[in-house]
């Protein structure tokens, strides 16, 4: 596999090779943790709609939409990230995607305040949350608070969340579902 390419795992897509632009802190899911998130969310992730946050590669995303999911929206402020992730969803045939070149944050308390409208559709909640900030950025304690928040996940919904390994983590009003590490990173699912 060259630089700035990953390939999905699992699904309609499996084998499929996703092209991306660098960006400073981009670090696509690696496969082998991609695996163990799709066994832990199994058949659930069939039908959901899911928000992958800080979407860079888009390798989370993408693997869910192959898996089944229902749609995807992909949030990212970078403008490269969010073309590579249009130009992928165009390659795959990916009819219910949805890219947002914003920042993040905004983008929570924009659909916290008024929702979105995607497709012509006004969408306020999603059942499954990929949550993957650059490392050293401090936003993943700032996103845990805003999903916490509000209405954006789906009672019965879950977070998906990557950080460094020792990094100390505020998880007040969560419960980890199921945890892992791979290297330097920590993963794993959380509950309201």
């Amino acid at each position: 596999m060259t630089r700035n390419q990953v390939r999905i795992i699992g699904g309609l897509w499996k084998g499929r090779k996703l092209r991306f632009a660098a960006g400073a802190g981009l670090r696509p899911t690696p496969a082998r943790v991609r695996e163990t998130l799709f066994n832990w969310l199994g058949p659930g992730i069939e039908g959901a709609d899911c928000l992958d946050l800080f979407a860079g590669s888009g390798a989370l995303g993408f693997e869910a939409l192959s898996r089944g999911a229902r749609s995807l929206t992909s949030v990212d402020n970078d403008r490269r990230a969010a073309e590579s992730l249009r130009g992928n969803g165009a390659q795959l045939g990916a009819v219910r995607l949805t890219v947002r070149k914003q920042g993040v944050l905004a983008f929570l308390r924009q659909v916290a305040r008024d929702g979105v409208f995607i497709e012509g559709e006004p969408v306020r909640s999603w059942d499954c949350i990929f949550l993957d900030p650059p490392f050293a950025s401090g936003l993943l304690a700032q996103a845990l608070a805003l999903l916490g928040e509000g209405t954006v996940l789906k009672p019965d919904g879950r977070v998906y969340f990557e950080s460094r390994r020792n990094a100390p983590l505020d998880l007040q009003g969560w419960q980890i579902d199921r945890e892992g590490h791979a290297g330097d990173c920590r993963f794993g699912l959380l509950r309201r």
